[in-house]
Order: structure tokens, then sequence, then C-alpha cells
């Protein structure tokens, strides 16, 4: 099996260090990050923090270096999906193509430009310490399906979760997987923003006084899936508490926050601008994550 790895960056490189552990398994990853790729192929990829690994890999930045593959895993920047996409499709003419990207809409960019489709949602986070070398921040489980308009066949989407698995993600292989997209995005929609507005840590945003906030954001959040009829694998609300246990994930920067406080562009279009799009669709009023949107692009500008 040839799995390449679309984008780098913090939770690419978990999947990409995992996967490179399986002898039954080529792993390529690209990235645009000259320095990252260089370290990669010169030291291996080095995961440190909640687990040890350094995965053996392919690393390039340029998309016509790359092979046919039987799997893409698609984690840039919800923002740059398209382009990502554009430029490494020949990779994957007869491959199935699974996001593990954070929001909603990716997977409709892929399918501009592959026939297979893989919705997928996950829960690792991390960062970069340095070129070749990314902190694993909390670990967590992946849900993966077929793409309903552009589906992956059951089979390709079975295999790829086992990979994911056997490499120490554990990745869950779901008919329908909008229930795990759309909990992680509500949860998502509340930590990250109100984090990149106040610069506070996922436990902080789960404290008075912005634990109001953040409950009323996903409220919103549940009224736009439930108009589209998705039924949520768990509560968002249950997610987010765990999430801001002191062992868990009580001081880490949401990648929002992360992504302002380097200058860079959010996902927040993905994010909150996506349930407040939704929303609008299926005429259900989503004002606070319209209003939390609005805010987060102001800041881009300041």
């Amino acid at each position: 099996m040839r799995v390449c790895v679309v984008g780098c960056g913090a939770v690419g490189s978990l999947f990409a260090a995992g996967l490179a552990q399986l002898d039954d398994v080529d792993v390529w990853a690209y990235d645009l990050d000259q320095a990252h790729v260089a370290a990669i192929n010169e030291h291996g990829l080095r995961i440190t923090g909640a687990g040890e690994l350094v995965g053996q890999m392919h690393a390039t930045t340029r998309a016509d270096e790359l092979p046919p593959c039987d799997f893409g895993i698609v984690a840039v920047k919800s923002m740059h999906t398209d382009r990502a996409m554009a430029d490494t499709a020949h990779s994957f003419a007869g491959a199935a193509v699974c996001s593990v990207q954070n929001g909603a809409g990716n997977e409709e960019l892929i399918a501009k430009h592959v026939r297979e489709v893989i919705r997928g949602t996950t829960f690792p986070a991390g960062h970069v310490v340095e070129p070749g070398h990314v902190g694993w921040d909390t670990k967590g489980d992946t849900h993966i399906g077929p793409f309903e308009p552009s589906p992956a066949p059951m089979a390709k989407v079975e295999a790829l979760a086992d990979a994911c698995t056997r490499g120490g993600m554990p990745t869950h292989a779901l008919e329908d997987a909008r229930g795990a997209q759309w909990r992680k995005l509500i949860f998502n929609a509340a930590s990250n923003a109100i984090a990149a507005l106040t610069g506070l840590t996922h436990g902080r945003v789960a404290e008075p006084p912005t634990r109001d906030l953040a409950w009323a954001v996903m409220a919103e959040g549940r009224a736009v899936a439930d108009a589209q009829g998705i039924v949520l694998d768990m509560s968002p609300e249950e997610l987010f508490d765990r999430a801001a246990q002191k062992d868990v994930a009580y001081h880490h920067k949401p990648s929002m926050l992360q992504d302002v406080e380097a200058g860079r562009e959010t996902e927040i279009d993905f994010l909150n601008g996506a349930i407040a799009d939704f929303g609008d669709r299926y005429g259900v009023a989503a004002p606070l994550n319209r209003g939390l949107a609005q805010l987060i692009k102001g800041k881009e500008q300041a």
C-alpha cells in the first residue's frame, strides 16, 4: 500500500510517522516547507510528547515527484485544500483520498479533483517544534467514511482505517461519518474561535466567563446539524469538558490561536463560517458563529 500525506504540519505528521512504522505501507509526504522536508529526508520525521517515534519516508516539495498512490490523506489547512489537490491530483487517479482536516467543506473541494473521497475527522493535535520534529499534544480517535456525493468504496475506507490504527492512530470506519465530523466541528467552533480572540488555552476557555459563550456557540451548531438530519455521535459539550481536563488538553493552544499568534491566515471560514453558511442554507440562524467569524476576519487584517 502506498499512501501520500498531503500537508505535513502537526496532524499530517502524526499520520505519516505512524504509517511509516508499518512494513506494508510506503509513505510519501508532500509539503511546501523546504526546511521541514529536508529534515525529514535527512533524519526522518520525529514525534515526541504523547508518543515517541521516528518515521522514515519519502518527502518532497515538488508535486511532480509524487508517484501513483493507493490512498491520500489530506492534512493541509483548509484554505489551501483546493490548490494542494490541484497540484497532486495526478497521484490519485485510482486512489481514495481522505480529509482529516478541521471543519466542513474540504471534501467538496477534494471531490473537484478526484473521484473517490473519504470524509474524515480526527482528534489528535500537536505542534511543529522545529523542522522534522513535531510535538504530539493530545491523543484521540479518528473517524472516516465515504463522502456521499463522491464516495470511496467501503472496502477502501476499512483498509485505510486498519492501516492508520496499526500505525498508532486509532481510526474507525463508518458508513456515515457526518455525525463524528459535525461533533468535532461544533466543538472546534467554540474552542478555536474564542481562544483565538482571547489568547486562552482550551481549558481556560471552558471556565467562566467564556464558558457560557462556548455553550451558546455549540447550541447553534447543534441546531444547524439537526436541520440537516445529522445525528451527532456524541455530545460536543461532553467532548469540550473532557478535553478541558488538566491531564488532557487544558493547556493546549487550539490551532486557530497558534495561527493568530504566528500571523497566519485561519480556518475560520471552514469552522464558524461553515456553520453559519450551512445555517443559511437550511434556514437556521447562527448569529454567534457568524459574529465570531467576522471578528476573526477582522483580527486577521489588524
